[in-house]
């Protein structure tokens, strides 16, 4: 369609020079917009569907980019990108190369701060805020746009409270759908939701009693009533709260009704709003599925089984036991910290607690992995999803860190399952009884085994095992990564390698490295995560303690973010696609 407003925008100042009776039609072809270029190119669309008029207004009432704008998480801000000159590029979202799917500061003067985790937008507003009164300039706006789920978390709360005993100019908007990725849950969503009906009068205000200037709630989607009350806020000073309701996925009617499903839909017909179907019928499953089917068959029998998500029951298929076992499955909110303290706490009266994180978001609770459970060896077990490389969410999910951070834990054992059959067995073993904490790892997206619901069987925890044999040159897999070494190998002229599993990082199989090393002319291990401190570094470290003496050759990713885009691409920029590996593997 032709987008005779939009197309004329290159900056919120060329925005600035449209009258406000002209904003409506604007905010309509943004919407569809969006909605064209992510029904091909998929991305997340709801969010940004919903603060189309807020986008349009914060740009038009503030003088962007010297008032400063930070966007809570990023999952909203494609309108926000479109706006400031990245309109051209819009359909290279998400790809190798391309615009990054949540605000960068590398990319543009419009990105105040880099986000993709959710929660931090008060204080990263509010240090800014403090800093520009520290530099004299106390005229400047700094804006955090925040979701209803978003500010239930611990860092929101944080935010707010250092605020409040601040002049710092601050504007905090909430941007309240009652959905994050799924339902918003809690105490507070409750509070927000009688907000919102009237019931609690304005002299009960929670966020006027912490000291901030409460406005609201309004229509989010009234652009004109959204303008009137921003530049109105533009006059007071200190810190100041709008509280603005909107609805998820606002102009496609699909995406309105529902909200989890078309939070990132993938491809759909952009003039129906339909899903385009995926022939995914003779695929192996989701290792996220495995997951969570698995774990209600083993709570089917084990009633001390308990499943703890924080705030990702769809994406990480706890749902399933959820639904099945509701008294016995919780999602917290975005609340990490809480969740594995929660989950300590349930394993000091002996419940067998799996506790279900992605890898990046368990970042955020790292000093209660070690505080909490792991000085108290308690036997929690991690679920870590999304370990290794993620593909077009990019350098802010990327799980690559786990197995460095956790590996210099003490009492913490470290799995990664090579396919969804060792996925379904270490999970089993867990719920059999340990007497330790450990981290299970696996990847984003599908397996490779299609029949996959096979008898359960003990794992031998510590034990690596030889997939391969050679003669020459031992290569050592961790995890999924080891489906791309089995490719490899499957070529001519490589007879002279021998391939191992070694699925455990930590306690590592030192009884098979001690034969390993006096076999073979060459080691090399191959892993889906950072090499500084991952496994190839806990190899080479036996190899120094015991003084072996053959080369080691450590592949895995760099010392450096990895940007998005696809999986292929990642890997073989890492080299540790197949044919980078066939170009290694010949060269020995």
């Amino acid at each position: 369609m032709s987008y005779e407003l939009l197309s004329g925008i290159d900056s919120p100042s060329d925005l600035r020079r449209l009258t406000q009776q002209q904003l409506p039609g604007l905010a309509k072809e943004l919407r569809e917009f969006i909605i064209d270029i992510i029904s091909v190119k998929e991305g997340h669309l709801g969010a940004s569907l919903g603060v189309v008029e807020l986008t349009i207004a914060l740009h038009y009432v503030f003088n962007t980019p010297d008032d400063l704008l930070v966007w809570d998480v990023g999952h909203q801000a494609y309108g926000h990108k479109i706006l400031t000159g990245r309109r051209d590029r819009f359909d290279t979202n998400r790809q190798w190369n391309g615009i990054a799917g949540f605000p960068t500061r590398s990319e543009s003067e419009y990105d105040s701060f880099g986000v993709g985790h959710s929660s931090t937008a008060i204080s990263a507003a509010l240090g800014m805020a403090i800093a520009s009164n520290l530099k004299g300039n106390r005229q400047r706006h700094h804006i955090a746009v925040v979701g209803d789920a978003s500010i239930a978390a611990g860092m929101a709360f944080e935010g707010l409270n250092h605020a409040g005993v601040t002049d710092a100019n601050l504007l905090v908007i909430l941007n309240d759908n009652a959905i994050g990725i799924d339902p918003s849950v809690g105490a507070l969503k409750q509070y927000l939701t009688a907000v919102k009906s009237g019931k609690n009068p304005r002299q009960n205000n929670m966020i006027k009693s912490l000291n901030f200037d409460y406005s609201g709630p309004i229509d989010g989607h009234d652009i004109f009533a959204i303008i009137k009350e921003l530049k109105r806020l533009q006059k007071i000073s200190g810190p100041k709260f709008l509280h603005i309701i909107t609805t998820k996925g606002k102009g496609l009617a699909q995406a309105e009704q529902d909200q989890v499903k078309y939070h990132a839909p993938g491809k759909f017909d952009k003039s129906t709003g339909d899903i385009l179907p995926k022939q995914e019928s003779h695929l192996p499953p989701k290792f996220q599925d495995v997951f969570g089917l698995t774990l209600v068959e083993l709570a089917a029998k084990n009633e001390k089984i308990i499943g703890i998500t924080p705030a990702m029951p769809s994406g990480s298929s706890l749902k399933f036991m959820m639904d099945a076992f509701p008294d016995r499955a919780f999602d917290v909110g975005i609340a990490e910290q809480h969740a594995v303290t929660l989950s300590a706490g349930m394993a000091t009266q002996g419940m067998i607690v799996f506790c279900n994180i992605y890898s990046t978001f368990l970042q955020r609770a790292y000093d209660q992995v070690i505080h909490d459970v792991a000085l108290q060896n308690l036997p929690v077990v991690f679920c870590i999803d999304r370990a290794g490389l993620v593909g077009e969410d990019g350098a802010t999910h990327q799980g690559v860190f786990d197995v460095a951070y956790l590996r210099c834990i003490p009492n913490m054992t470290i799995y990664s399952p090579v396919n969804e059959v060792e996925l379904r067995n270490i999970l089993f073993t867990a719920q059999l009884g340990l007497n330790s904490p450990i981290a299970i790892r696996y990847p984003r997206g599908r397996g490779v085994i299609q029949n996959w619901q096979k008898p359960f069987q003990q794992i031998e925890i510590g034990k690596a095992s030889q997939l391969r044999k050679g003669h020459r040159v031992a290569i050592l897999s961790n995890g999924f990564i080891g489906n791309n070494v089995f490719a490899a190998l499957d070529q001519p002229g490589l007879n002279h390698i021998s391939h191992y599993d070694f699925p455990f990082v930590k306690p590592l199989d030192e009884v098979l490295l001690q034969k390993i090393f006096s076999t073979y002319e060459r080691v090399v291990t191959v892993e889906d995560g950072v090499v500084a401190g991952g496994f190839g570094s806990s190899v080479a470290e036996f190899s120094v303690r015991y003084n072996h003496r053959i080369p080691i050759e450590i592949l895995g990713i760099p010392d450096s973010f990895i940007q998005h885009g696809t999986l292929a691409d990642q890997q073989s920029f890492v080299k540790i696609d197949i044919d980078s590996l066939i170009k290694i593997f010949k060269a020995y």
